[in-house]
């Protein structure tokens, strides 16, 4: 009878050992499809990329020229600058600020033109406006170039002929512009004593704050961290699998693996939250460069 008994207990022992590992196996499951969906859901979470057209804004309205007969007088870039501001005022918009390395491009120009010979943007080796200021150490995110040849009674007169010409006075007012270079040179063009007027315009790249580089190398880092710990989960889970009434291994299994997920969504909140940050950078950088701001 006895026997009978210790046989009996034997087997509903075995049942529920059994039953419980399964009843485990299944919350297993459910559990990890619950945080699989969080894994997906964290992979789609895409870092902001940076705009790629910083720099393609360039505008230069035809070069200009004035038939005047040469008059005996100086013309000053101070000048220029200060009538430029006038009608920049005059029109509701901020000064321009005078910047050294565009007027270092400015009168680089202007010397060029007269010794080439020619009245272009680009020069006959085929530098343009852009590229000139670039070599001379200026990054922009909008630059232009005003080109004037003739003379003129003073420098009020030399900007005026600029603001009746619409692609002039369109750089001119550009509300986008902080900056200029000016020079105005005396010279001889086709073997007439003439002037060559030269604006410079631009909104330097520094005016844009670029998005925290270390911000971003962080984020990649613990990228790297959260896919390695993402196939131990998915490895730790095959282990799962493959146990059928092993109650003891499973807890010691299931242990890892729980903390191999509190590690996971650890991680995963942490890289969010810089994520966040770093998409909020990229996007004011963005809308910065982009004018929208």
């Amino acid at each position: 009878m006895n026997k009978i008994f210790l046989g009996i207990l034997s087997i509903i022992l075995i049942v529920l050992v059994f039953g419980a590992g399964i009843y485990f196996n299944n919350e297993i499951y459910s559990f990890f499809g619950g945080i699989n969906k969080n894994i997906e859901d964290f992979k789609k979470t895409e870092i902001g990329n940076l705009i790629n057209q910083v720099g393609n804004e360039v505008l230069n309205p035809s070069p200009l020229k004035v038939n005047n007969p040469f008059k005996n007088v100086v013309l000053t870039s101070e000048k220029v600058f200060l009538e430029t501001n006038i009608q920049r005022n005059i029109n509701g918009f901020l000064p321009l600020s005078r910047n050294a390395v565009l007027d270092k491009s400015a009168l680089a120009k202007a010397n060029d033109m007269f010794k080439n010979q020619y009245f272009e943007h680009n020069s006959p080796s085929g530098v343009s406006p852009a590229e000139l200021v670039k070599s001379f150490g200026y990054n922009y995110i909008v630059t232009g170039e005003n080109l004037i040849l003739g003379n003129f009674d003073s420098e009020y007169k030399l900007v005026e002929a600029w603001m009746n010409s619409p692609g002039h006075r369109a750089n001119i007012l550009n509300k986008r512009y902080t900056e200029v270079g000016i020079a105005v040179v005396k010279g001889t063009y086709n073997g007439q004593t003439t002037w060559i007027g030269v604006q410079e315009f631009g909104l330097p790249l520094s005016a844009c704050t670029k998005p925290d580089i270390d911000l971003k190398n962080q984020i990649d880092i613990l990228k790297v961290k959260i896919d390695n710990l993402s196939l131990q989960i998915e490895q730790k889970k095959q282990e799962i699998d493959s146990i059928s009434s092993n109650a003891k291994k499973f807890n010691m299994l299931a242990k890892e693996y729980n903390d191999l997920i509190r590690e996971y969504e650890n991680l995963a909140n942490q890289i969010k939250i810089l994520i966040t940050k770093y998409n909020n950078e990229v996007s004011i950088f963005n809308n910065c460069v982009a004018g929208s701001n």
